[in-house]
């Protein structure tokens, strides 16, 4: 369940991000971050750890160094 997530967020990386500027303002950058949320934790906690960083990425909402715990 975690191979799927991780595809396509790397095909993300690989096909639409590279279209824009970058823009996170954490580090790792929100999808890697997500790759490896789901590296460490099973399916749902990634999946909500990693829309919970997201939600943040904005801002108002921090920046800096934000590993995953």
């Amino acid at each position: 369940m975690k191979a799927l997530p991780i595809s396509l967020i790397r095909l993300y990386q690989l096909t639409i991000s590279p279209l824009f500027a970058p823009s996170c303002r954490f580090e790792p950058s929100c999808s890697n971050y997500a790759i490896e949320a789901y590296q460490k934790y099973g399916f749902f906690k990634a999946t909500l750890v990693s829309l919970k960083r997201i939600i943040r990425c904005n801002p108002f909402g921090g920046s800096g160094y934000d590993p995953i715990e």
